[in-house]
């Protein structure tokens, strides 16, 4: 974790012209951010992608020629870990590509739809063309509840039958998928992974030629956004943002956004739990990784707004010397709300009702407020 750093030097000369000063310190904040916090993350996600993928073609191998394939499992739910959690520490600029284009609920919806997947599996014609087309076929065809990080996840790790739902056990899925489910896991993977390589390329405008041909045999649709220069050239032709204080603020409400999110439904629906549909409301439920999600989710405010490298100028930088105050209760807060997520331990079974899951609640949401009556009204001033 990389803690908030005090900036020792002043953002703008004595005695200039504050607008311009203010908008020198925000482009130092804002030029790092994009390069070692957003397309870092994406890259890093990317990669993991490209490892997981790999994994899960071999296990279809292996499946097919009727070996045993039980480490492969093992191996490809690391890799499931590491892409969820570059995934989740992204969750604070789930604008922009992630939005636009519908990546983030083509990969992150959730409760699965297990009538649908139950049919889909047993259908021989729809296998068929999964097998033929891969990712493709996935990717076009099937709806949000049918692929991404959960559809995968179910397939990667155990589940047991308690009171007539599916419940995580964590531990990695035993070696014995039908050839179907080894069809499709495989298929969700490929599209999960170019979706992935899509967010990295969208924000950087360029990525590796492995990575490139994956796109191309996905025949993803690659969108020209160049987000990543766009944010970091504020007020030039041809980019969205007319001033870096805008994409400032674009910043800031991406963690404003997540951290409400977090609060009120991640861990607020089954808290509650007053219907199924709440308590079934739990995000990584087969591999047991909520809370590190959650963390993770503030992780990405914390990369947001203190930077994701050590030494990185960022927006704390510049809020510490208008308010060394408000900068010091904000990074509290985060430590705070991650501490707090991680004293809960098994969401998974106990979420309802639960004093700590509650008591984390509440750390999410002072560093929401904070962020968004507090941060944001400095930025705007």
């Amino acid at each position: 974790m990389v803690a908030c750093a005090l900036a020792l030097v002043a953002c703008g000369g004595g005695g200039g012209d504050v607008t311009s000063d203010k908008e020198t310190a925000l482009q130092q904040a804002v030029t790092p951010y994009v390069n070692n916090t957003v397309i870092a993350t994406y890259s890093a996600m990317a990669d993991a992608g490209m490892t997981l993928l790999e994994q899960t073609e071999q296990i279809l191998d292996k499946v097919t020629k009727g070996e045993d394939y039980s480490k492969l499992m093992e191996d490809a739910g690391t890799s499931w870990r590491l892409m969820r959690k570059h995934w989740e520490q992204s969750e604070a600029f789930l604008y922009g590509p992630a939005a636009s284009h519908n990546i983030d609920p083509h990969i992150d919806s959730w409760p699965l739809d297990f009538n649908a997947m139950n049919a889909l599996l047993h259908d021989s014609a729809r296998m068929a063309a999964i097998e033929e087309e891969g990712g493709a076929y996935v990717g076009d065809k099937l709806g949000y509840a049918l692929k991404g990080f959960h559809a995968a996840e179910y397939l990667l790790f155990e589940s047991v039958e308690k009171d007539g739902r599916a419940v995580g056990t964590g531990r990695p899925h035993a070696a014995n998928l039908t050839h179907a489910e080894a069809v499709y896991l495989y298929g969700i993977v490929e599209d999960l992974t170019q979706q992935a390589i899509l967010l990295e390329y969208c924000w950087a405008g360029e990525v590796s030629p492995a990575k490139m041909a994956l796109l191309e045999e996905g025949e993803v649709d690659l969108y020209e956004d160049k987000y990543g220069w766009q944010m970091s050239n504020s007020g030039k032709p041809g980019s969205i943002y007319v001033t870096y204080q805008e994409a400032a603020e674009e910043i800031i409400a991406g963690c404003v956004d997540i951290a409400g999110e977090v609060a009120e439904l991640k861990m607020g629906n089954p808290y509650i739990s007053s219907t199924p549909e709440e308590r079934d409301y739990i995000e990584s439920p087969y591999s047991c990784t909520s809370t590190i999600d959650f963390a993770d989710n503030i992780r990405s405010i914390q990369h947001a707004y203190c930077g994701a490298q050590a030494g990185d100028r960022s927006i704390s930088n510049y809020v510490y010397r208008q308010d060394a105050d408000l900068d010091a209760r904000v990074r509290k807060a985060i430590e705070d709300a991650i501490s707090a997520i991680e004293e809960i331990g098994d969401f998974e079974n106990t979420a309802q009702n639960n004093p700590l899951v509650k008591a984390a609640i509440d750390k999410v949401a002072e560093l929401e407020d904070l962020l968004d009556k507090e941060v944001l009204p400095l930025l705007s001033k």
